[in-house]
Formats: C-alpha cells, structure tokens, sequence
C-alpha cells in the first residue's frame, strides 16, 4: 500500500512539474514583436495550468539576433525569434520575403507566406526545429528630401543602403548608393550626405527623421518577417496538451502579430505626416518602374534558388 501511494505521488508530481523555456530574441522587449511573445507565454501558461512556462530574454541578453537559430538548434536555449533575412545563407528560401517590390500589402504578403511557410518548415525540421509562427515588421516605405515623380528624378540622389539589394535597386535607378548605419541616418542627412532611402515608417519615427526629409512614399517594397520557432526535442518531451495549446497559441499570436504590425505602420505614418512629411502616393509611370523591378528581382531569385523558389512564385504569380 505505502508503494503504492508513493508512486501515485511521484507520479502526480511529474504530470504536475513545471517546465520552463527560455526564447531568445534579439529585439526589445518593448517591440510589438516582444509585446506579442509576451503574450503568447501568457495564453500557453494559462492553457497548460503551468505545466509549461516560456520567459523572454529580449535584446540579446542570450545570444546575438543571428546567432539565435544556431543557439536553439543545438539545446542551448529552448526557442528563439529571429528575422528570416537572417537565415537567407543557410536557407535561401528565407529570403522570399524580402525580394523587394513583390508583394504590395498585408494580404499579399500572408498569400506569400503561406506558400513559403511549407519549404521553410522542412528546412527547420532537418535542422531540428519546429516553427511556431511569424510576423511581419511594417513595410518599407521610401523616404526622400525632394519629390519623386519618376525614375529619372533618383539620378544623383545620395540613397542609403545597408545590403546588397539595396545597392543593386540604388544602381538600376541611377541614385549614388551611401553606406550608412540607421543609427547615424539623423546626422547623415542633417550633413547632406543622404537624399534618400528604403525603410520602415516605424523605423523613420523612431529615428525622428523629419527635417531634412519632406516626403514619404508607401511603395510597401519587402514584408521582412520575425519567425519565433523551437527546438523540435523540446516541443517533443511536452504532453500532448500541452503541444496542442503550444499551437494553438502561437496561431492566434500569428494572426494578432499581422493585424498589430499594420496598426503600427499606419500609425508611424500618421506620426511621420504630424510632422511636418508630406505622405504620398507614386505616380503611376514609377509604380509601373517599380513593378518592373520587383518581376526581374524575383526571377533573378528563382534562377538562384532553384525548384523551392518556383514553388512560392509559381502559384504566387499564377494561382
């Protein structure tokens, strides 16, 4: 009888232990990105009744954004976030969402992403890991110190760039590409070294670029992802229940994460136009430019990647 009661209550206490995982993230807590981890740790403590907790260690405090993937694959922390640009080396197929002047809104992105999510997958599993979600930053948006009315007008214009496809988009519209770092964009264009660039409307409020810059474009050209994942041996080792509110989870912090990132573009935009920068439309000859651009950018990427590229931009273009 007494062995019996102390298996009972070993056993109570095993389906009743609580396991911890850490996720790490390169980003701040205070992002809306970690503001949706957040959340989601909360609804998956809830669900399981804390049997399994998840604690966010933001702003590198564990390992560096693209060091994250590689951390969680070999056991050293339990899940992460990274962006998927970061791993375009590894998996090229990541880098479909950041092929700039594809994709021009929030459902065409999702569209994209759905047809990605699948090769994606496969490429987590042979390394060991499980998506759980992924959510877009706000679409980049162009910035400019004068109007841009056409292609011509890029010519001789200073254009920020910051990796080799802002280079080659700086080159075909005849603009002077311009390394430099976001956090020294304010000083650049207070000095005249910069007339123009690609970025985020959150990225531009954050950086307070009102001033020298008069106009904003929302050309909507690349959607990047965060994509939050986890070591696949740790998802294994929890109950089924507990896997099964894992995600459930992480499908309505993927659908929440999408609506919020286009809360948050259209207010940065809002916050950029209280300041002073016109917002506008591009006339339809650029537009026209653009989509060009964007058709000979995403072929260029089939040819490299091969057979899983078709399978995103076939249907995507076709279907």
């Amino acid at each position: 009888m007494k062995l019996f009661l102390i298996a009972a209550l070993c056993a109570a206490t095993v389906a009743h232990a609580q396991t911890t995982w850490k996720l790490a993230t390169g980003y701040r807590a205070e992002s809306f990105h970690g503001e949706n981890i957040a959340q989601f740790g909360r609804e998956v403590e809830a669900a399981t009744q804390g049997q399994l907790k998840i604690e966010l260690a933001p702003n590198g405090s564990l390992f560096k954004l693209n060091d994250i993937r590689q951390a969680v694959q070999d056991g050293k922390v339990q899940a992460g976030e990274t962006i998927m640009t970061s791993l375009v080396t590894d998996m090229p197929i990541a880098g479909a969402d950041s092929i700039p002047f594809v994709v021009g809104s929030y459902p065409a992105a999702q569209r994209l992403w759905q047809l990605q999510r699948p090769g994606m997958a496969r490429e987590f599993a042979r390394r060991g890991l499980k998506i759980l979600y992924a959510v877009p930053w706000p679409p980049q948006g162009l910035y400019a110190t004068r109007p841009i009315k056409t292609a011509a007008d890029f010519r001789h214009m200073k254009m920020r760039t910051y990796n080799q496809t802002t280079v080659r988009i700086a080159e075909i519209l005849g603009a002077d590409p311009v390394d430099i770092a976001m956090g020294d964009v304010g000083r650049a264009l207070g000095e005249g070294r910069l007339d123009t660039m690609i970025t985020s409307a959150v990225t531009g409020v954050e950086n307070k670029v009102w001033g020298p810059i008069k106009y904003y474009y929302e050309i909507n050209a690349w959607f990047p992802k965060n994509i939050v994942f986890v070591n696949a041996k740790s998802f294994d080792l929890l109950a089924p229940d507990a896997r099964a509110a894992v995600l459930k989870a992480a499908s309505e912090a993927e659908g929440r994460g999408w609506l919020t990132s286009e809360t948050v573009a259209r207010s940065s935009t809002q916050e950029l136009q209280r300041n002073g920068i016109k917002v506008e439309r591009l006339s339809p000859e650029l537009e026209l430019e653009i989509k060009r651009m964007g058709e000979r950018f995403s072929r260029e990427w089939v040819r490299s990647v091969g057979h899983e590229a078709n399978a995103i931009f076939v249907p995507y273009y076709f279907n």
